[in-house]
């Protein structure tokens, strides 16, 4: 039986379709551009070299960029929970915070049209602020004076 080729779902984000640069290739890109600049900050890179070693990165780099494509592209690959290691760390605060989405911030501007950029940045900020909430909750802070990270602010 002769059928119509099925159509090509379109992905919205924010009721506006998603930029058609927006692929895994610049997802890849992204993820391993910016956790080799996060390895190497002198802030943040030893709380994720103690926490994977050498031999681990490869897989944690795989699992990442599954997390950013289900994330902005609405595939299912990512089935984790990305909450609970972070609240194993002790001392995770502002600052790291800040770092983690300051380079992201530069990675996202040197790979990606702005429009993209956006929309990573976008998901970050969103997801700091989440985790910034969770992790103050699971140590017994007041959350109610924790305002999200302004992208202009870092």
């Amino acid at each position: 039986m002769k059928g119509r080729a099925s159509p090509q779902r379109t992905i919205l984000v924010d009721g506006k379709p998603l930029p058609e640069l927006l692929d895994e290739a610049m997802i890849r890109a992204v993820v391993h551009g910016f956790y080799a600049d996060v390895r190497r900050d002198p802030l943040i890179g030893p709380i994720f070299n103690a926490a994977l070693a050498p031999d681990e990165w490869p897989a944690h780099l795989d699992k990442l960029c599954d997390f950013w494509s289900a994330t902005l592209l609405r595939t299912d690959r990512y089935g984790g929970r990305p909450l609970p290691p972070h609240l194993r760390i002790p001392g995770l605060g502002e600052d790291h915070f800040r770092r983690w989405l300051s380079l992201f911030r530069d990675t996202v501007q040197r790979l990606c049209p702005a429009d993209v950029a956006a929309l990573f940045m976008d998901r970050a900020l969103r997801i700091a602020h989440s985790f910034r909430l969770a992790v103050a909750f699971s140590r017994g802070e007041d959350t109610t004076t924790i305002a999200p990270i302004a992208g202009d602010g870092l």
